[in-house]
């Protein structure tokens, strides 16, 4: 298995208000606890993720790459397939990639039969297939999973995805939604609760999709999950 966690590659830019920096030690101090029971908890309202995965191809020789990692849980699942190809892992804390380490291990999807998991610590808007995975070749596949909303520089996170996949490959997101389809009551407990653990729907990031889709970079479709609880965006790069 190759997991490595490591250090750097975060800028060491000191900027205040928010940097690169900044940006990772947020990270590792918000899950520095939560990520022990964060599996336990996450799957209660975490939903379509497991339907995303169902979008992933591999093969043996394609690349996947989770932006956002956390705890491996999506890579793990993956790597239990019969032909699950390379995987890749990048996360913005390092707490969080110890415990994904640490959960590969136990998994056993590190073993005879099973892809090794590489996993890199580092920005969503800094990805660099070569710089961070060794890679001369972009990836196939790129996802985020209840991520991309939480990126605050999400824009870079967009186009360093798009830069890092191949012609024709895919990212896939699954994300809030704004819950129109649900009833109000619900929809407005709903998103109360879902702040104490800091997520919530940006729309900003749904429209920068769309409009993505209108550009002719890609095509981009969406498809609701659980009544515009969230979605799951499909962008194949053209």
């Amino acid at each position: 298995m190759t997991v490595s966690p490591g250090r750097p590659p975060v800028s060491s830019s000191n900027n205040r208000g928010g940097g690169p920096a900044d940006h990772a030690v947020a990270m590792d101090r918000m899950y520095r606890f939560t990520r022990h029971v964060y599996d336990l908890t996450r799957a209660y309202y975490l939903l379509g993720r497991d339907r995303l995965l169902d979008k992933v191809t591999t093969s043996p020789a394609t690349a996947t790459l989770e932006v956002g990692c956390g705890t491996a849980r999506n890579l793990i699942r993956l790597a239990r397939r019969r032909e699950p190809g390379a995987l890749f892992g990048l996360d913005a804390s390092h707490e969080m990639l110890e415990t994904a380490a640490g959960s590969i291990a136990r998994s056993g999807a590190d073993g005879a039969g099973h892809s090794p998991i590489v996993l890199r610590q580092g920005l969503a808007e800094q990805l660099d297939a070569r710089r961070m995975f060794g890679r001369e070749e972009p990836f196939d596949t790129i996802y985020f999973s209840y991520c991309l909303s939480m990126v605050p520089t999400w824009p870079g996170a967009i186009e360093a995805a798009l830069d890092n996949l191949k012609p024709g490959g895919e990212m896939l997101i699954v994300d809030f939604w704004d819950q129109q389809d649900l009833p109000r009551w619900f929809a407005a407990g709903l998103k109360k609760w879902l702040a104490i653990f800091h997520v919530h729907y940006r729309p900003e990031v749904h429209e920068a999709l769309v409009a993505l889709g209108r550009s002719g970079r890609a095509d981009v479709t969406f498809e609701s999950v659980a009544r515009r609880y969230a979605y799951i965006a499909t962008v194949r790069k053209n």
